[in-house]
């Protein structure tokens, strides 16, 4: 490596940045459609990791899936509650921990998301041919796994 390269960064090709960059675009673009609904991009991973779901699922569970904050995750379920979208109930086993699911209201805005989120994906994955889109995939499973990031596999 070139000692003088050393000396500054070209940060539109430093890949933590330019994934960085891109997930706030795809983010952004996909928030327009769950903000009609009154939810942010927060809500909308806790109600689209719940949506994965038929049974509860924890707190810290939806923290672990989405890699989000803990107290964003917290501000987000509370404000999911007060739009009667999620409720919440004790673990069985463990009352120390809060469980979390869709309320019937919750699984209909989710079901009436879907369709359109995923409109919107292949919108913006419209550049890419299938081969890009394959290629793609499995680009960022290898890299997910290599960060032990969790898969969050529907039921």
């Amino acid at each position: 490596m070139d000692p003088s390269s050393l000396d500054r960064l070209n940060l539109l090709s430093f890949v933590p940045f330019r994934l960085n960059r891109l997930a706030a675009e795809f983010s952004n673009a996909l928030a327009a459609d769950y903000a009609r609904f009154g939810i942010d991009i927060p809500e909308w991973r806790v109600l689209a990791t719940l949506g994965m779901h038929a049974a509860p699922r924890s707190a810290t569970y939806v923290v672990r899936c989405t890699r989000t904050h803990k107290s964003r995750i917290s501000r987000a379920v509370g404000h999911l509650i007060d739009l009667g979208l999620v409720e919440r109930q004790e673990a069985p086993d463990d009352r120390r921990e809060i469980m979390l699911q869709l309320t019937p209201r919750g699984r209909e805005v989710y079901r009436e998301l879907l369709p359109i989120l995923l409109a919107r994906e292949e919108q913006l994955l419209s550049c890419l041919d299938a081969s890009q889109r394959r290629a793609l995939e499995g680009l960022l499973h290898t890299l997910e796994e290599s960060l032990g990031l969790m898969r969050c596999e529907p039921d």
